[in-house]
């Protein structure tokens, strides 16, 4: 969008210093034609009236002093006949039929004609003439070859000047136009930029309201006050959903207790039942784990500290060996590379325990698992059925679970907690298909520094 609007403003300012230079262009080079042709038009008055003088006394003395001196002075050849054509003076090397069509003119009384503008490029001389007389009688012709070449020096030089001038003129436009494009586009990059951190899930992002026109300062500060109710809104779902979880645990773990305490008297008819109502138990528990996690996660990130990567990858696999044996899953390790990411260990620690909860459970009986760390990049990979694109796309939303396992265990919170805490460490999580099956997923964690 810069670029567009800068090419409009400049393509307006050159419009306009165009339509400025051009008018004076050719008035400088009209006014110094008309200059040199006025200058010539006196001298050519002057000699005819020399010649009528010395036509009407016989006395060509005079005309021929001035016509040599005035040639030898400024280097311009003229010559004047007489009525019959025959040269009385002739200066400068210019001979009488060199010059003919313009003595026929003379004396014929006709006036000379408009000069076109001179041009820095213009060359050769120009002929101007003058009859001699009274005006109803010719008594002869003065015929003048003037240089154009100091006009055209002259207008080369002022159109130097007005080019040198327009040029400055432009480039003074180009910088307007520089400095109120940003001023106009300012506001809207950080209205953008705003957006995108929006977007990416920071809360409270503001812009300045400072900078730009009024218009897009209203809309800054507009923006300001959306991002503060959407933040202040998130907050307080964030407070209810920890709120209720931490409200809700005394009353479960009285359920609990009288659950546990109601298993001695429970008859082998009711034994079903019983651990129907106790499994239940312990989903309900686990989904208000899952609740306080994700409220926590959703609380953004608190000072922070380093986790080895590979080591507590090591710790966690070794953790959940046990219970990938007992659900048919061969747990492994292979490549852990030694790295140091900005995330705490605890927060990382929780990260891997949900990734591996899931894979074992979902990957299915006679599947692998495989912990990897490349780098900072930390992958879980599994053999089982894995997601389809659609279930892929939906998988770190809260509470989705694929169809084929709603009825097992879980809350559908998992990725979703996992997705909130490394994106909250500037981090990014990517799930991906593994050929010929299964699911990967592939941690992109910060670096530490």
């Amino acid at each position: 969008m810069r670029r567009r609007l800068l090419l409009v403003l400049l393509g307006f300012s050159i419009v306009a210093v165009a339509g400025f230079a051009a008018p004076l262009l050719r008035a400088t080079a009209a006014e110094r034609t008309q200059q040199l042709v006025l200058a010539r038009s006196a001298d050519l008055d002057r000699f005819a009236g020399l010649a009528d003088h010395a036509f009407s006394t016989g006395d060509r003395s005079q005309l021929v002093d001035e016509a040599v001196r005035y040639t030898e002075l400024y280097g311009e050849p003229l010559v004047v006949v007489d009525a019959a054509r025959a040269p009385v003076v002739e200066t400068g090397g210019l001979r009488a039929v060199d010059v003919a069509d313009a003595t026929d003119k003379a004396l014929r009384n006709e006036l000379a004609g408009p000069v076109p503008w001179l041009r820095p490029w213009s060359d050769g001389d120009l002929v101007r003439y003058r009859p001699v007389g009274d005006g109803t009688r010719v008594t002869g012709a003065v015929v003048l070859k003037a240089s154009v070449q100091r006009a055209t020096q002259d207008i080369g030089e002022r159109w130097a000047l007005i080019a040198a001038g327009a040029l400055t003129a432009l480039l003074a436009c180009g910088l307007l136009a520089l400095v109120l494009a940003r001023w106009v586009l300012r506001p809207l990059a950080e209205l953008r930029s705003g957006m995108r951190a929006v977007g990416a899930g920071s809360r409270r992002s503001r812009v300045p309201v400072d900078v730009g026109p009024p218009e897009l300062r209203e809309l800054a500060m507009s923006f300001n006050r959306m991002s503060a109710a959407v933040a202040d809104a998130e907050e307080q779902q964030r407070r209810l959903v920890a709120d209720a979880s931490h409200q809700l645990r005394n009353p479960m773990a009285a359920l609990r207790l009288r659950v546990d305490a109601l298993e001695r008297r429970i008859t082998p008819e009711g034994a079903s039942t019983y651990r129907s109502a106790l499994a239940e138990v312990d989903r309900l528990e686990s989904l208000l784990d899952r609740l306080l996690a994700l409220a926590t996660a959703d609380r953004g990130p608190e000072p922070t500290g380093t986790a080895e990567v590979a080591e507590i990858a090591v710790g966690r696999v070794e953790a959940w060996r046990s219970a990938a044996e007992a659900a048919g899953v061969a747990l492994s390790a292979p490549r852990l590379d030694e790295a140091v990411a900005d995330i705490p260990p605890d927060e990382l620690t929780q990260v891997l325990d949900v990734l591996l909860d899931n894979a074992i459970k979902y990957a299915g009986r006679g599947a692998s698992v495989e912990v990897r760390c490349e780098g900072c990049a930390l992958i879980v990979r599994d053999t089982g059925p894995g997601l389809s694109d659609a279930e892929i796309q939906q998988a770190a939303q809260r509470f989705w679970r694929a169809d084929r396992h709603r009825g097992s265990r879980g809350s559908g919170l998992g990725l979703a907690i996992v997705d909130r805490l490394v994106s909250a460490r500037g981090g990014a999580m990517h799930l991906e298909h593994v050929e010929p099956h299964g699911l990967s997923v592939r941690l992109e964690l910060p670096e530490a520094r």
